[in-house]
């Protein structure tokens, strides 16, 4: 068996060399490898995936800060500092959402460990790569430590992030603590960075944003160099997105820009996200208008709107509702008309103070709301602004938003034409229509004889009585009445008095050197003996004041109360305070004021 050669079967051998022309050799020879086409990839390679899409708000962070957009008094304060120096060890960055706090801080952070070939300095030209700001944009640099207050919120927490601050930086210059949304830390946690945070080593800097300013404590806000991030201005912003769409090769007409510009509030992190979805809203290469943007943001078209407000100032109150309901049915939101119309009598008042020039909107829209300011009173336009500020809260609170906007248009049509308290007086009092072509008021006419309704509106006042001069003696008055007694009491400046007088003294009877009351009810007991101390000294003879148990009149007060009912009930069935009353709906007499008749 050992000298027994193995070899292949005749039969089997001349097979073994055939093989399909489409089969790969093992052991790669030169034939087989010229059958393989040269664009196909290995059979084990996996397929190749696309690269991820990242969104325009991370795509086109700054990376600069001259890229800081709406930020100029900042750049500007942070550029002086650098160049002379005088660096702070804290900053803290507030502002609203999306204006760019964290991505300041982070230039913050790569400023204060700029480092490159020529530079080992902190500077804000960041416009040259340096050697730590890759990692410090990714997140990853081993000096540079951001913390997320929102969920680190505890005292342990910030314990150990403190422990480590006296220990040298690794590779920086410095150790940057960026502590986000700084406001949500609790009391405790504040507590233990307070120490460090006044007296910091000098190579720990600390960076705090948050958008909920006052809720950090001030022993805090004094220890950090401040900086408020503004809210960037509509024409801003829109120049802004104009050139990201030039970069992205998309195509947003400019009326569509203001409308994201609008819909953000100042927020360019909201601004680009919005306009990454009205990119998508067109097929590649066609233009998003207007019209698809603002479908996409829910916006009623301002033309309209602008149309809906005209309507309501002319008063014509079925033309209104039939124009809501259009918007309505179009899918525009109730409150979001609210706010249209809010914003159209805030541009017609600013138009008829500053001219149409004080508009930033469309020359067409400006012109419709200047012309609107210019018919329109200074008066009715406030009080519209009162009335949809109201109606704007309704909407939001009612269970039916469009239900509650047709109401408030009713009142805005009802009011619209309707003159002011002091022109609605005049023409009330003239017997002249409220509204043109309107009835008339009921023919009540003010009369030159003084009647009720006369010294309702117009009451002059009164000359106001003589006053002695203090310490000068007088001759004593004749006291024949509670008037005369009340009278000498206000003459002699004395209102504790006055009023003990006016609530507690029921008077009996008046005679020369002798007074009798019935004490009201919680009268002080010292009263009768102090009123007889005080005539003494202001009449200059003895007064006998005495107090019964009964038989007393109306006190002052009492009767002052009876004659006000009586005014009251007098004037409120007089034809003239009737039409007013019928005309203002839910007015009501407050008080009645007698005088004499108009001069």
């Amino acid at each position: 068996m050992a000298d027994t050669d193995f070899a292949l079967d005749d039969d089997l051998a001349p097979e073994a060399d055939q093989r399909d022309d489409a089969t790969f050799s093992m052991f790669e020879d030169e034939a087989a490898a010229d059958d393989v086409p040269a664009d196909l990839p290995p059979p084990d390679a996996p397929p190749a995936a696309a690269a991820p899409y990242t969104v325009l708000a991370r795509k086109y962070r700054p990376r600069t800060f001259e890229d800081l957009i709406g930020q100029e008094a900042m750049v500007r304060t942070l550029t002086n500092a650098f160049s002379t120096g005088r660096i702070a060890h804290a900053f803290m960055l507030t502002g609203v959402r999306g204006v760019g706090k964290t991505t300041t801080a982070r230039l913050l952070a790569r400023a204060l460990n700029y480092e490159r070939e020529g530079v080992n300095g902190p500077s804000v030209d960041l416009s040259q790569p340096g050697v730590h700001d890759q990692a410090i944009n990714e997140g990853r640099h081993i000096d540079v430590m951001e913390l997320d207050a929102a969920s680190h919120t505890g005292v342990d927490n910030m314990r150990d992030l403190l422990d480590s601050v006296r220990y040298a930086p690794v590779q920086a210059r410095n150790k940057v603590y960026v502590i986000d949304e700084v406001h949500m830390l609790s009391k405790g946690a504040f507590n233990a960075l307070l120490k460090t945070l006044e007296e910091p080593p000098p190579h720990a800097k600390f960076i705090f944003a948050t958008t909920e300013i006052r809720k950090v404590p001030v022993t805090i806000l004094s220890r950090c160099q401040r900086f408020d991030l503004r809210r960037v201005e509509p024409e801003v912003l829109t120049a802004h997105l104009q050139k990201v769409c030039d970069a992205e090769g998309a195509q947003v007409d400019e009326e569509g820009l203001r409308l994201i510009a609008r819909a953000a509030e100042g927020s360019v992190r909201d601004a680009l996200s919005l306009l990454d979805q009205a990119i998508v809203q067109a097929d590649r290469g066609q233009v998003v208008d207007a019209a698809i943007v603002r479908d996409m943001l829910g916006l009623a078209d301002r033309a309209a709107t602008i149309g809906l407000f005209e309507t309501v100032m002319k008063g014509d109150a079925a033309a209104a509702l039939r124009d809501f309901r259009l918007l309505h049915g179009y899918g525009a939101d109730p409150a979001q008309v609210t706010l249209d119309l809010l914003e159209h009598a805030h541009a017609a008042s600013v138009a008829k103070t500053l001219g149409e020039g004080a508009l930033h909107l469309p020359r067409d829209q400006s012109a419709r709301l200047a012309a609107l300011g210019s018919e329109v009173s200074a008066g009715t336009l406030a009080r519209t602004w009162q009335m949809l500020m109201r109606a704007h809260d309704e909407v939001r609170r009612a269970p039916d938003g469009a239900a509650a906007v047709e109401m408030a248009l009713i009142r805005l049509c009802y009011a619209a034409d309707l003159p002011g308290p002091e022109e609605a007086l005049r023409r009330l009092a003239a017997g002249e229509p409220l509204t043109p072509g309107g009835p008339p008021s009921g023919g009540a006419r003010l009369s030159a004889g003084g009647g009720v309704a006369a010294r309702a509106v117009a009451a002059p006042a009164r000359s106001p009585a003589p006053q002695p001069e203090p310490g000068v003696s007088q001759p004593g008055p004749a006291m024949a009445s509670l008037d005369d007694l009340a009278a000498l009491v206000a003459a002699r400046r004395d209102p504790l008095l006055a009023m003990d007088i006016a609530q507690y003294v029921k008077p009996i009877s008046f005679a020369p050197g002798r007074i009798s009351f019935e004490p009201a009810p919680g009268a002080p007991a010292s009263l009768a003996p102090n009123l007889s101390a005080k005539l003494k000294a202001w009449t200059g003879r003895p007064w006998m004041v005495v107090a019964e148990p009964s038989g007393g009149g109306e006190t002052l007060n009492a009767r002052a109360a009876r004659a006000q009912a009586q005014a009251h009930a007098e004037i409120s069935a007089d034809p003239f305070v009737r039409a007013v009353l019928e005309t203002f709906p839910g007015a009501e007499i407050v008080r009645v004021d007698e005088g004499g008749g108009p001069t």
